[in-house]
């Protein structure tokens, strides 16, 4: 198996959705995602990999991506705590901030319930940097997706 169908399979282990445009790989996979009423949230892990069979390397960066849409409830405690009625609230962010370790973990409290989920960023990148030793390939990270 070469690096790109061991890749390809990373994203479909993280149930994510594959896209390949030249020699550059990108997984989108939705690590959590909340419906209430007439809100939804999803939290997003993307990767990029980018093969350069001339200089044996392989170039990794990661990002998370979450996006928000919908009526807000100006429950206290919820999203939109300093609302006071209903509103409507769209936005989007991207977080990039090195090489993520470990797991995230977020406690969210709507209606009385608690949502919780982890993901282990280290985990994804490890096995990415492993497929390309095995390969005979320098590993590299990217903070900032360039040369991508």
């Amino acid at each position: 198996m070469n690096i790109k169908e061991s890749v390809k399979k990373i994203g479909d282990e993280l149930g994510g959705e594959t896209n390949e445009k030249g020699d550059v790989l990108s997984c989108t996979a939705t690590i959590a995602e909340r419906k209430v009423f007439l809100s939804k949230k999803k939290l997003s892990y993307i990767f990029r990999v980018k093969i350069d069979d001339e200089a044996k390397t392989v170039r990794f960066t990661e990002m998370l991506k979450e996006v928000s849409s919908g009526l807000s409830s100006g429950v206290p405690g919820s999203d939109a705590e300093m609302s006071t009625g209903f509103g409507f609230k769209t936005e989007t962010y991207n977080t990039m901030s090195g090489a993520r370790e470990g797991t995230i973990e977020e406690n969210s409290k709507l209606f009385g319930k608690t949502y919780k989920y982890k993901f282990d960023y280290a985990n994804t990148r490890k096995q990415v940097e492993k497929i390309a030793e095995g390969a005979g390939y320098k590993f590299k990270y990217s903070i900032l997706p360039t040369g991508f």
